[in-house]
């Protein structure tokens, strides 16, 4: 890993921050970018800290042209990415009208938009090298649907089908294309979002427990090393995906249930 060079988006907390540490921590030299410019430069400085290399580019990655330009400077100052987490994420689960034509555009915009972009900008030097990873960051929505979430969901399944795309259309590449999927996070974005909680549908934390930023880090480091192609956390989402494939209808009846049960008084 020391020879690495990794950029993960979204850095400046939760899932992004995590993975850039595990990074930073392995000796990899970790490229940090994120909105949230005083976030953005603690984070690097405690890879520094640790010992680590880091680098934070401050940018809204909503802003296309502004990244055109960053990711220029960063392939001419630095090099093409070993390894690219697209991790930015953003939006609230809100009912359809209680959602704004606004925000269902800022939710295609971070993270599907910012995704594709930074990916378009990064690939063909992977492409041309022969190796690099590409690590999408999904959320169970891109394979179930409840109620109250639409526009999130919507741009959650955008998000998994570019990554499930360029699995076949990168074969052969030597670019490997990683779908992560990562149940309920314990991290900043239910503070960044707010009412959105609200809309989560109820589950028994038994089976579906809460995943620790560090634990999906770990899921994110090892899936990338590995090639792996899709990652699931909890696993037992997968059984879940499985049966809506086979009885939809069923699925999503005990979705709305789970749903209307999160939004029971106490």
């Amino acid at each position: 890993m020391a020879a690495k060079l990794v950029l993960v988006t979204g850095a400046s907390s939760g899932i992004g921050e995590a993975t850039a540490k595990r990074y930073g921590g392995a000796g990899a030299h970790v490229l940090l970018l994120a909105r949230n410019a005083e976030r953005l430069y603690g984070v690097a400085h405690a890879i520094r800290e640790a010992g680590g290399t880091a680098t934070a580019f401050p940018i809204d990655l909503a802003a296309s042209e502004a990244f055109k330009d960053l990711a220029g400077r960063i392939e001419t100052d630095i090099g093409t990415p070993d390894i690219v987490v697209n991790n930015a994420g953003a939006g609230r689960w809100l009912p359809l009208l209680d959602t704004t034509p606004h925000d269902a555009r800022a939710m295609i915009d971070v993270p599907y938009l910012a995704a594709f972009n930074v990916t378009r900008a990064f690939a063909p030097g992977m492409i041309a090298r022969g190796n690099g990873s590409l690590v999408f960051i999904a959320s169970p929505a891109s394979y179930l649907a409840w109620p109250n979430a639409s526009a999130y969901i919507a741009a959650r399944r955008a998000v998994a089908g570019f990554a499930e795309a360029l699995q076949s259309e990168l074969r052969r590449t030597g670019v490997t294309v990683t779908l992560v999927v990562l149940g309920t996070v314990d991290t900043p974005y239910w503070e960044h979002n707010p009412g959105s909680l609200e809309n989560v549908p109820k589950t028994d934390p038994r089976f579906m427990p809460t995943v620790t930023p560090d634990q999906a880090a770990k899921a994110i480091m090892d899936g990338a090393a590995q090639g792996k192609a899709f990652v699931v956390k909890p696993a037992i989402y997968r059984a879940l995906f499985v049966m809506n494939a086979l009885f939809p209808n069923f699925v999503a009846s005990q979705l709305r249930r789970a749903a209307k049960q999160a939004k029971a008084p106490l």
